[in-house]
C-alpha cells in the first residue's frame, strides 16, 4: 500500500468524523485504556470489603488453616517470577545530550548561487539546467543551506583531501559541541560509532574520531557504511545493543556520529534521476552521547524497530549508487521512490504500532481489519492516531514530496511536521544527521516537556524504515544549537509546488 493509498483511509476515518463519533469514541477510548486498571481496582475493592466483613481474627484464623507448603509453594514462585522479570529485563539506555554541526558562513550557497553554478558546469545541458532549477525552486529548501568549500569553485574541485576536510571540520565541531555541553571526558567512552554512506576513507571515520580525542586501546570502534540516510538511527540502535551488554558495575558511554560527507559526491552528468540528490543534500552531521546512567541524561531510549525490504528487487534497486551511460557516478533515484517510502512506513508503523499505541487503537485497527476480510472489503482501513503516542514526530527530511506523505499517511497536523519541514528549509537534506536538526528545533523553541514521547524515522537505501522512540526525563533548552541564530525566524512560510 502507498503512502497515497493509507493517507486517503486516514483522512475519511479520522478527519471527518461527526462530533458525536469522536464523543463514543473519547469514551470508548476511556474504557478500554483504563478497562486493567478499573478491573484491579474492582478486584481491591471487594477483596477489602470482605476483609473488613471478615474481621481480623477469622482472617488469622483461615491463615492458619492453609497448609505451609502451600503458603512457602506461593511465596517461592512470587519471588523466582520476580527474579525471572529483572534478569530478562533489558538494561536501559539514556541519551545525555546531542550536539548539531553549526555551519560557518562560508559555506552557505542560495539558491540562485546554486543555480547560477550549475550554469558554469559544461557537462550539465540546458534541459538539465531547467530540471535542476525547478526542482531548486519546489524543494522546500531555502537559501540558508550549506556546501562544502569544494563545492563552492566553478566548476566544483571535488577531491579526496577535500572530503576528509569535511568529515574532520563537521566531525570534530560536533564533539567538540558535546563534549562541552556533557563535561565528559574522551576517556570515559567505551564505544564510538560513525556512519557515512558513501564516504569510507581508510582508516575509517571511527578510527579518525579515535586518534583526534586519543581513545582508550579498549574502546570498540564501528564505521557504518552504505545504509543510507536511516544510519543514524541504526547507529543508535547498535549503540543500544552494545551498551546493554556492557559488563556491569560501572556506567558504560557510547558515541554516536551520524553524517554524511558530500565533497566527493556531486553529480556533473545528465541523467535526472542521479541529478536530484544534487539538489536534496547538503553539508551537515550529528554527535551523540547515549550511556547506561539515567543521572545527567535527558532522555530514555524506549524503542528501536527497524524495517527492510531489500529482499524485494524493486526496493532494492529504488536508490542505487552507480555509474551512468558516460561514466560518471550517482545516485539514481527510482520515480518508485516514494511509493516504495509508503510501503515501508506501513510495514514499520504496524511493528511499533503494538509496542506505543494505546489499546483502545490497537483494539479499533484489529476490527478494522476483520471488518475488512469478513464483511466488507470496501471498508477504509482504519488508521491508528499516533498523536495519542507520541507529543513531536521527527520525520527525516528527505524532501517535500516524503515529509507530505508521511503526514498524509499519518493524519499529522502542520505543527506536528513542522521541525521536519523547517529543518528542510533551513538546512536541507543532510543524510543521516536530519532527525537531530529536527530534535534541536524543537528544543530551540521550547517545546519538550518532562514525560514528552519522541518519535524518529528514517529512511533509507536498501530500502529502509527505521523508528526510534525516546521519552524525555528532563527538559532543556539548546539555546546554543544550530538554530540559535535564527530560530526566531521559525516556522517560516513554504510556497506550494508547482506542477508546471
Amino acid at each position: 500500500m502507498s503512502l497515497a493509498g493509507i493517507s486517503s483511509g486516514a483522512s475519511t476515518t479520522n478527519m471527518n468524523s461527526p462530533p458525536n463519533m469522536k464523543r463514543y469514541k473519547s469514551f470508548f477510548q476511556l474504557v478500554v485504556n483504563n478497562f486493567v486498571v478499573t478491573i484491579a481496582v474492582l478486584l481491591g475493592t471487594v477483596l477489602f470489603l470482605k476483609a473488613a466483613q471478615l474481621g481480623p481474627a477469622q482472617i488469622l484464623t483461615w491463615l492458619h488453616g492453609v497448609p505451609h507448603a502451600h503458603l512457602f509453594l506461593v511465596t517461592f514462585l512470587s519471588i523466582g517470577l520476580g527474579t525471572l522479570y529483572l534478569m530478562r529485563h533489558s538494561r536501559s539506555v539514556y541519551l545525555v545530550d546531542y550536539a548539531c554541526f553549526r555551519h560557518t558562513p562560508d559555506c552557505r550557497i542560495p539558491k540562485a548561487s546554486f543555480v547560477e553554478h550549475l550554469r558554469h558546469m559544461p557537462s550539465i545541458d540546458d534541459k538539465s539546467i531547467h530540471f535542476l532549477t525547478r526542482m531548486v525552486e519546489n524543494s522546500g529548501i531555502g537559501d540558508q543551506s550549506y556546501l562544502p568549500s569544494g563545492a563552492h569553485y566553478i566548476p566544483p574541485s571535488l577531491t579526496f583531501s577535500g572530503a576528509r576536510n569535511e568529515a574532520e571540520q563537521v566531525i570534530f565541531s560536533s564533539i567538540d559541541d558535546l563534549f562541552a555541553k556533557t563535561c565528559i571526558s574522551p576517556k570515559a567512552i567505551d564505544i564510538v560509532i560513525a556512519n557515512c554512506s558513501a564516504f569510507n576513507p581508510v582508516p575509517s571515520l571511527a578510527d579518525m574520531i579515535v586518534n583526534k580525542y586519543k581513545l582508550r586501546g579498549d574502546i570498540h570502534n564501528i564505521h557504518i557504511s552504505g545504509m543510507g540516510c536511516s544510519a543514524g538511527l541504526i547507529s543508535v540502535e547498535a549503540a543500544k545493543n552494545l551498551l546493554q551488554v556492557a559488563p556491569r558495575g560501572r556506567v558504560a558511554h557510547a558515541l554516536v556520529v551520524s553524517t554524511e560527507i558530500v565533497s566527493l559526491h556531486f553529480y556533473t552528468g545528465r541523467n535526472r534521476a542521479m541529478l536530484l540528490p544534487n539538489v536534496l543534500f547538503r553539508m551537515g552531521g550529528a554527535a551523540v552521547l547515549l550511556s547506561t546512567s539515567r543521572s545527567k541524561s535527558r532522555f530514555k531510549l524506549m524503542h528501536a524497530v527497524r524495517t527492510i525490504t531489500a529482499a524485494q528487487d524493486k526496493s532494492y534497486h529504488c536508490a542505487v549508487q552507480e555509474e551512468d551511460d558516460t561514466g560518471e557516478t550517482g545516485v539514481n533515484l527510482s520515480k518508485d521512490l516514494v511509493a516504495i517510502a509508503g510501503e515501508t512506513l506501513q510495514a514499520n508503523i504496524t511493528a511499533i504500532g503494538s509496542l506505543v499505541l494505546p489499546y483502545s487503537e490497537q483494539l479499533l485497527f484489529v476490527l478494522s481489519l476483520i471488518a475488512r476480510k469478513l464483511l466488507i472489503r470496501k471498508i477504509k482501513p482504519y488508521v491508528p492516531d499516533f498523536r495519542m503516542a507520541f507529543e513531536h514526530f521527527c520525520i527525516h527530511a528527505g524532501g517535500r514530496a516524503v515529509i507530505d506523505a508521511v503526514q498524509r499517511s499519518l493524519c499529522l497536523s502542520d505543527e506536528d511536521v513542522e521541525p521536519s519541514r523547517m529543518t528542510l528549509h533551513r538546512f536541507g537534506n543532510t543524510s543521516s544527521s536530519s532527525v537531530w536538526y529536527e530534535f534541536g528545533y524543537i528544543d530551540a523553541k521550547g517545546r519538550m516537556r518532562k514525560g514528552d514521547r519522541v518519535w524518529m524515522i528514517g529512511f533509507g537505501s536498501g530500502f529502509k524504515c527505521n523508528s526510534v522512540v525516546w521519552k524525555c526525563i528532563q527538559s532543556s533548552s539548546n539555546h546554543d544549537g544550530p538554530w540559535a541564530d535564527c530560530i526566531h525566524r521559525y516556522p517560516v512560510g513554504i510556497t506550494k509546488v508547482s506542477t508546471k
